[in-house]
């Protein structure tokens, strides 16, 4: 599941375009209806033309509402930066896009809107030279830009074929099995009570579990789960989830809390951060400055302690240690936001390194810069996974490289990472691992490798894809394993290998081009067995002159019939003719006779011996040469190498 955000200036058409893009308005306050006008953020999902669901996060593009833009905009996948063709680069443009390249959303689409209001191709043109050049030195510098009218449609549905090729190359969220959903929506259902939504990352959460709200420290109960108002038993990570909780009243959370798992975070007031102070800062960050941090969907006042320096100037980077008002939940590597209160301005942002220091450094300390500079690299194996993490799935000496390491270094991280589970072999020499090579045996380098939490979020979106089919298709054996490939867009290597291990652990099963899960069992309904049972008595009344195959499907149906052909009951020997398990083997078991007593037959002799009609015969005789239980001599038949 997959989620992208719209950014960029007011009235530029966010909410129209994505109301072009998903049928419905995102705009839910009756304010913003009155005043056209997006204030807080609003949700809605879209159908890409590969199939897949995407959730949108809409966020206001006006100054005065930045502060509810940041509180969606952290957990997307992908950016969605609208600018209209008529106006051209804004002030707010100019401040989405340091908010993303802050957070380093690296993937998007850039649509020029409102093309209809402009007759011009020429503007057009220098409109788009003039974003190319404001994103030059950001992270969607290499981001299609897609022209489009939501009032006409025009350009729309190749923006959607931009939207599904840009996600197409993000890998799914990673399942740490540690659930984080930041709140930033709380509201009540009349007899169900307490819905929060957000975007889950980290883990999954499932109906039943008991959570945790930080930093109150509140317990409660998952009564229901939903993506895009549609019930689900377990929400997976980068999936926008509405939460059903009991046990917690609205009154109790605000926007920013955290749902997690009991145990498996705890909130912290006091962080270490490394910031980038942004280029077009109107003025320096000094030391004891109260600014406004935003983390997740939290908002939260922070006196910046400067390490190191006494003030950062616009455009460099440094360290800070920030005092929080009030607690947030947080982890090493989740990016932020600081703003200054009054007037409202974004300074800079950067990425948490240490969120629980033990206490207050000493600012000028060399040894506090140096462990910080540390442990923003991490340990070798934190490195190397980081590295995987980004790569997904590539030949270890690749991913060693891209980390940097020394040999002995990475060396020492690739035996760490194989012995607690979190570097997975895909393939040993070319071949998919088989036996002990799919657990601790310790790579080649020439050997493909991805970490635990890719292959994991891959093998979880296979086995949801085929409990989908099972569902959708329930009279069908198995899933097309190309039609699995296909949707799971990756290489064959890497399905075959996640195929691999799937089999081998009992979770998916294979036969012939088909694969299926274990518990998947075709079922007939009353009604169905009934009408089944009707036509299996045509067959048992007249075996080998039984009812067509347009006769089956016109009485049973066409899912049904095949079901049958499935299962073994119906055998189809050509296009038209079929006949019952019972009736194809007697019919089988008689030919073989007369070829063993007389060495050869017509198929007159057939017809009249079975007393049926030639085109049951031909049928039937040309099936058993194919199958090699006859063999076809001028006019006749003999026994074919099968039957010897």
């Amino acid at each position: 599941m997959r989620v992208i955000g719209t950014a960029g200036h007011v009235d530029h058409g966010k909410s129209t375009l994505v109301e072009a893009l998903t049928g419905s308005h995102p705009d839910r306050l009756k304010e913003e209806q009155e005043r056209e006008m997006t204030i807080d953020l609003g949700f809605a999902w879209l159908n890409l033309p590969d199939g897949e669901e995407v959730g949108i996060i809409d966020v206001p593009g006006h100054r005065d509402f930045i502060e509810n833009m940041l509180a969606g905009v952290g957990g997307i996948d992908a950016a969605l930066f609208v600018i209209a063709a008529d106006e051209g680069i804004m002030p707010q443009t100019r401040e989405h896009l340091a908010i993303l390249d802050l957070l380093q959303i690296k993937s998007g689409v850039i649509a020029l809107t409102k093309i209809d209001l402009v007759d011009d191709v020429d503007w057009l043109d220098l409109v788009e030279d003039d974003i190319r050049q404001a994103v030059s030195d950001t992270v969607l510098k290499d981001v299609p830009v897609s022209r489009v009218s939501a009032r006409s449609r025009a350009g729309i549905p190749q923006l959607l074929i931009s939207i599904q090729n840009c996600l197409a190359e993000k890998p799914p969220r990673l399942d740490l099995g540690k659930p984080r959903l930041p709140v930033d929506r709380i509201f009540t259902i009349a007899g169900f009570g307490t819905v929060v939504t957000g975007t889950l990352t980290d883990g999954r959460l499932s109906l039943g579990d008991e959570i945790e709200v930080l930093p109150p420290g509140i317990r409660g109960r998952v009564r229901g789960l939903q993506t895009h108002k549609k019930k689900e038993e377990v929400s997976i990570p980068g999936s926008r989830t509405a939460v059903n909780i009991t046990g917690i009243s609205t009154e109790e959370m605000q926007r920013g809390d955290v749902v997690v798992h009991p145990g498996d975070y705890r909130a912290t007031t006091r962080m270490d951060v490394g910031t980038r102070i942004l280029q077009v800062a109107s003025r320096p960050l000094r030391h004891n400055t109260t600014v406004k941090l935003y983390i997740g969907a939290a908002e939260v006042l922070a006196r910046v302690r400067l390490l190191g320096v006494e003030e950062l100037k616009p455009g460099e980077s440094g360290w800070l240690q920030m005092e929080l008002a009030h607690p947030v939940v947080a982890v090493r590597g989740d990016r932020m936001i600081i703003r200054q209160p009054s007037p409202g301005e974004t300074l800079g942002g950067g990425e948490v390194v240490d969120p629980h220091p033990k206490g207050r450094h000493k600012r000028f300390n060399p040894g506090v810069i140096a462990r910080l500079e540390a442990l923003s690299q991490g340990s070798p194996a934190d490195i190397l996974l980081q590295a995987l993490h980004s790569t997904g799935y590539a030949q270890l000496k690749d991913v060693i490289a891209s980390s940097h390491l020394d040999s002995a270094s990475a060396d020492q991280a690739v035996g760490e990472l194989v012995n607690t589970g979190q570097l997975i072999t895909l393939e040993v020499g070319g071949n998919a691992p088989t036996g002990n090579q799919l657990n601790l045996a310790i790579p080649g380098k020439g050997d493909l490798v991805a970490s635990k939490s890719f292959v994991d979020a891959y093998s979880d979106k296979a086995l949801q894809i085929m409990r989908e089919f099972h569902k959708a298709h329930p009279l069908k054996p198995g899933m097309p394993r190309e039609e699995l490939k296909s949707r799971l867009k990756i290489p064959v290597r890497v399905f075959n290998a996640i195929m691999s291990r799937l089999m081998s652990s009992g979770l998916v099963n294979e036969a012939g081009p088909l694969v299926f899960l274990p518990t998947h069992i075709i079922r007939f309904n009353p009604q169905q067995q009934k009408a089944i049972e009707g036509l299996l008595a045509r067959f048992a009344e007249a075996p080998y002159s039984p009812p067509s195959i347009k006769e089956c499907c016109a009485e049973v149906g066409e899912d049904i019939y095949s079901a049958l052909v499935d299962l073994g009951i119906l055998i189809p020997v050509n296009a038209d003719v079929v006949f019952s398990r019972d009736g194809y083997e007697r019919m089988v078991r008689e030919i073989r006779a007369l070829l063993e007593q007389n060495g050869q037959i017509s198929a007159a002799q057939v017809r009249d011996h079975l007393n049926t009609s030639r085109k049951y015969v031909l049928g039937l005789l040309e099936h058993l040469d194919q199958e090699k239980v006859t063999r076809r001599v001028g006019d006749e038949r003999v026994l074919g190498s099968e039957s010897r």
